[in-house]
């Protein structure tokens, strides 16, 4: 996926990518609250029952078949509540679980009902209840209620922000690079170039401080992730840049970042495999994360969710097609966790939606608004009306912020 050098080291990349918000804002003096509140997209449909298996359901092993992890061993689920795990290679996310810093949610899906990647991800991001209702994203829909004055004090990770901070609020964004490092010499030319110009002078000093800010991130890692490349992409320096910057106290407190690589059709795996290797690699960025928040983590809110869940049986090629109701995660310092919220229904045929896929329980944008609602105490007015337009009947679900 990307490197430390190519996310890091090119900041005249970065000063040229960050015009379109011309200047870039990155000193974020007038976010209005300390709280950091971040949203995790899995694009491509995350297997929930593999993430979250239900190893406690008498359906589980025979409807999953080779798919099914073993109740005992090195390849186990690692026990939440003796109905559901998580997947053996999420141990980091099993220490957030054990310090009640993890809220797991099955069943769970936005309002969209079909199979299309694209449109799931644009409810998912837009807030709607249907593909192309809407053309901006519900978290920069809130950044104006929420105070965050011309949405200066949100980053998306990301080349230009996704559809999820796409809209009126202005919002800022880190782009990785993959184009050689210039050296200081280059730099000084540069900035004698652009020394008349004070769009480009100060974008240019801006995107220089952020890629020191993220190197000195990327210096701080802990001994063990520093030569221990993810077989599926190394997430950590771009989690752990993320969150050095979100640790600032004049830096963002908004941030979105994308994980993809979750579309698992062939040769998925079970405890070892090409999803394992993925959710090894995501779990060491949610680590690596948490460690860069610092004293941040404990004023901390993460949403992590994926645009639908994928299908209850295997297919015939060892993987699983595309489905229904999924997983979510909410975690960090703030966070209520040590629950699993999951209005099980059981795996037998006819507890299933069309046969096939987990029915959706719960939906998403309660999950949502209640991060916005008692984490960032937006007021349940504007969530029912222009964050998720017309949602008063989805409720804020209760309970899942401690402080």
């Amino acid at each position: 996926m990307l490197d430390r050098r190519s996310i890091l080291k090119t900041a005249f990349a970065a000063g040229a990518a960050s015009l379109w918000d011309a200047p870039l804002k990155l000193a974020f003096a007038r976010a209005p609250t300390d709280r950091r509140f971040v949203v995790v997209i899995l694009r491509g449909a995350l297997d929930g029952l593999a993430a979250v298996p239900p190893y406690g359901d008498p359906d589980y092993a025979s409807v999953r078949g080779r798919l099914a992890l073993d109740a005992n061993g090195l390849g186990a689920p690692l026990n939440l509540d003796g109905q559901f795990g998580l997947h053996p290679s999420l141990a980091g996310m099993k220490a957030m679980w054990d310090a009640h810093e993890l809220a797991v949610f099955h069943n769970i899906a936005s309002p969209y009902r079909d199979r299309s990647h694209f449109d799931g991800q644009d409810v998912l991001e837009s807030g709607g209840v249907r593909p192309n209702s809407l053309s901006d994203g519900w978290l920069n829909r809130a950044l104006l209620p929420l105070g965050f004055g011309g949405g200066e004090a949100a980053l998306a990770i990301a080349a230009t922000p996704p559809l999820l901070l796409s809209g009126p609020a202005k919002v800022s964004s880190w782009m990785p690079s993959q184009i050689p490092e210039p050296d200081a010499q280059f730099l000084e030319r540069v900035r004698a170039l652009y020394a008349g110009d004070p769009v480009l002078a100060g974008a240019l000093d801006r995107a220089l401080g952020t890629e020191a800010q993220a190197d000195a991130a990327m210096d701080d890692k802990p001994a063990g992730q520093k030569d221990k490349p993810a077989a599926y992409g190394n997430l950590v320096p771009l989690f752990a840049g993320a969150a050095h910057l979100l640790a600032r106290d004049d830096g963002p407190r908004i941030a979105v970042l994308d994980a993809s690589g979750w579309d698992t059709h062939v040769n998925e795996g079970a405890a070892d495999g090409q999803l394992a290797r993925r959710l090894a690699a995501l779990d060491a960025g949610l680590s690596a994360m948490k460690t860069s928040l610092g004293d941040s983590w404990a004023k901390t809110a993460i949403v992590m969710a994926t645009e639908f869940g994928r299908t209850v049986r295997p297919n015939g090629n060892g993987g699983t097609d595309h489905g229904t109701g999924a997983a979510a995660f909410l975690f960090g310092g703030a966070v209520a966790g040590g629950r699993v919220h999951a209005e099980w229904v059981g795996l037998k045929p006819e507890a299933l939606k069309d046969g096939r896929d987990l029915p959706p329980r719960s939906d998403l944008r309660a999950l949502f608004k209640a991060a916005l609602a008692d984490h960032l105490h937006l007021p349940r007015r504007d969530l029912d009306s222009s964050v998720f337009p017309d949602s008063a009947n989805v409720p804020p679900m209760t309970d899942l912020i401690s402080t």
